[in-house]
């Protein structure tokens, strides 16, 4: 059984005389295998899981008067 050949070894043998493009087609296969898969749990993640995030940022401010503010600006042309 012949020892298993060396990263080095493998691109200086095989991978160095593709074109750029064989390359690209490579890299992206092994970059494909090396994605994690995606778990059932992810795949049924829910947009309802985001609610109340970031709302600290809100503390302390008046929603009508921010909204006021921003349609000012739109008016103004400034956003």
């Amino acid at each position: 059984m012949e020892p298993a050949a060396t990263v080095d070894e493998l691109y200086e043998q095989h991978i160095r005389m593709l074109t750029p493009q064989q390359k690209r087609q490579l890299m992206e296969k092994l970059a494909h295998e090396l994605e994690p898969p995606i778990e059932e749990e992810t795949r049924g993640s829910s947009l309802l899981e985001l609610a109340g995030l970031g709302a600290e940022l809100w503390q302390g401010i008046d929603a009508q008067r921010y909204v006021n503010q921003q349609r000012d600006a739109w008016e103004r042309g400034l956003l």
